[in-house]
């Protein structure tokens, strides 16, 4: 199903809640080369920039709070006023993992929140009607993550030998915004820091919670800058775009 039919068929009949964003901007760019890719630029325009336009964009995003690193908080502050993103409303320094600064950061949102998003500051090309699709799901049935079918054929291994070949239709790559109800994710992110969970994304820990998690649709366009070569495929995908 396309995002759009999507959205026609899950068309809110009342406003969806309030809903408050982390952006997850705390990491260090290893692979990156030495530069940091959330000041690395994207057709003339920073890549935490463009996250933050393409969140401001969705209507069902109210406040956003920018989570860094404390070496990075004057920078990123002074990019987001010179950016003029009224919606961006506070950047806070972060933790030693992303557990840490996400959870800080969702403790800095408005008490008026009803739906809390986490994005990756990488993800800078998220399409609006991706954030749209996850904020009307999670308004629903309380979470939603974006994803997209797996392409390439997945091997599971025990560090030198294969050991399964999982079927490719029941996987799925997982995206962000991340949405939930503010008090699910917050009772999650909880328990995770409490008992040192490992979770790779903020759904992992609201589902060993025992809740239910909808997929709704993702974007191939939806990428993660990790390296130099995302951004050369970034501004390719902007060229594609362009009208």
């Amino acid at each position: 199903m396309s995002i759009l039919s999507f959205l026609r068929r899950h068309k809110p009949t009342v406003p969806a809640p309030r809903c408050g964003c982390v952006v997850a901007a705390a990491g260090s760019s290893t692979r990156m080369g030495g530069a940091d890719k959330l000041f690395a630029s994207v057709d003339g325009i920073p890549v935490l920039v463009r996250t933050l336009q393409a969140l401001s964009a969705s209507p069902y995003i109210h406040e956003i709070t920018v989570v860094t690193r404390r070496d990075k908080l004057l920078e990123v502050g002074s990019l987001c006023r010179g950016a003029c993103l009224p919606k961006v409303t506070q950047v806070i320094v972060g933790g030693d993992s992303r557990l840490e600064s996400v959870y800080k950061g969702i403790h800095q949102l408005s008490d008026k929140v009803k739906l809390i998003a986490v994005h990756d500051a990488a993800r800078c090309l998220v399409p609006r009607a991706v954030i749209d699709a996850a904020v009307l799901t999670a308004a629903r049935c309380n979470a939603a993550v974006p994803a997209v079918a797996v392409k390439d054929t997945v091997k599971t291994f025990d560090g030198e030998f294969i050991t399964s070949t999982p079927d490719r239709e029941t996987l799925r790559a997982v995206q962000t915004p991340q949405v939930f109800r503010a008090e699910l994710l917050r009772a999650a992110l909880q328990k995770a820091m409490e008992e040192g969970w490992e979770v790779t994304d903020d759904s992992s820990a609201v589902e060993r919670l025992g809740a239910t998690v909808p997929l709704t649709p993702g974007d191939e366009r939806n990428i993660k800058i990790t390296t130099p070569i995302d951004l050369a495929v970034a501004e390719a995908i902007l060229r594609e775009d362009a009208p």
